[in-house]
């Protein structure tokens, strides 16, 4: 009798034991799923596009790598024009756009049988710049800005007291984001009027960068690009505000910032910039993940590479996009539009 009750007991020791080391399980197990998720993602994912929004994809595709290591993200720099002509062609999975697509590149998309999710990722201020060693400019007006870059300017606006007559009678250097560029776009249709519209006689490049070198060594120069290019090489050029004369915009010149693009007191130079996703490449696992990973990361990424982070509710309402694969633009495939809120389109479509 003895010996059976030890028995017994014995049995019942190693049955709690069992049951304390399964009830141990579900947290390790879940531990290592988790991790084996991210260790089976693989593959490359192709992006290309704006110069202005690779800083911001730059950054996220870093982040992204680390925590998938098994995933390689490509980003080129082609502008927006550019990319759009290698997204629209597909050969890429994702293309940067500082504008909206414009009715060309829908007609690519179409012709090739490329569905697109336009997501926007940031707000974004055009700088007008000079050379630090530029002591008569501290502001210029929209109506000065035309003057210079209209059409009409080419081989007369070539001084730059043609611009304003208290300016030096000195020549004046003008640079410029490429015509492929969706900044070049934007910036037509907010100073010029007229999308794709401007004088052809000036420095002009995709690459930023490019532009930052030449305004920084020439004190004649003046030009415009994105605002976080500014910001990463504020040591190397002067800022000048911008001034629409329109006072329900603020008073007097007004220069970009955080707080005055989000306010929508800089105006007219204040744009929303992209993403655009090829709906097929959502259907690989690594792609999707991606997407939901920029998505997600953006507000603190955007502000940490120079850029205005959307509302909260903006990105959500991207997601939302991206989980119904809502393709088309919220432009309805018609280019820039100056002055948008992006924020009021996504929720009029959710609505």
């Amino acid at each position: 009798m003895t010996r059976n009750i030890t028995t017994f007991a014995l049995i019942g020791v190693l049955l709690l034991a069992t049951a304390l080391v399964g009830c141990s399980k579900p947290s390790s197990t879940g531990q290592k799923t988790e991790g084996a998720a991210k260790q089976s993602l693989s593959g490359t994912i192709l992006v290309d596009g704006s110069s202005t929004v690779f800083p911001i994809t730059e950054a996220v595709a870093e982040e992204f790598q680390k925590a998938y290591k098994g995933v390689r993200v490509t980003v080129g720099i082609s502008g927006t024009g550019g990319g759009f002509k290698k997204f629209g062609s597909g050969e890429t999975d994702l293309t940067g756009a500082s504008r909206p697509i414009r009715p060309t590149e829908v007609e690519l998309c179409k012709k090739n049988g490329i569905e697109y999710i336009e997501l926007p990722v940031a707000y974004d201020g055009l700088a007008v710049m000079v050379n630090p060693k530029n002591t008569w400019a501290n502001s210029i007006t929209v109506a000065e800005l035309k003057k210079i870059w209209e059409p009409e300017a080419q081989g007369k606006i070539t001084r730059w007291n043609h611009v304003r007559p208290e300016w030096p009678d000195r020549e004046l250097h003008l640079f410029g984001a490429g015509v492929d560029s969706g900044t070049y776009d934007y910036f037509t249709a907010a100073i010029v009027g007229k999308e794709h519209s401007s004088r052809g006689d000036f420095t002009s490049s995709e690459d930023d960068n490019v532009l930052v070198q030449g305004i920084a060594t020439d004190e004649l120069a003046l030009g415009f690009f994105g605002y976080a290019y500014y910001e990463a090489n504020r040591d190397k050029l002067k800022l000048l505000a911008v001034d629409d004369e329109d006072p329900r915009n603020g008073d007097g010149p007004i220069l970009p910032s955080l707080e005055t693009v989000i306010n929508g007191t800089y105006q007219p130079l204040s744009r929303p910039i992209f993403i655009y996703v090829n709906k097929k490449s959502l259907d690989r696992p690594e792609v999707a993940e991606f997407v939901r990973f920029y998505l997600s990361h953006a507000p603190k990424l955007v502000k940490e590479v120079g850029y205005i982070p959307l509302p909260e509710r903006a990105y959500q309402l991207a997601q939302k996009r991206v989980d119904a694969r809502k393709t088309g633009s919220l432009f309805a495939g018609e280019g820039s539009k100056v002055g948008v809120k992006i924020e009021d389109l996504l929720a009029a479509e959710d609505k």
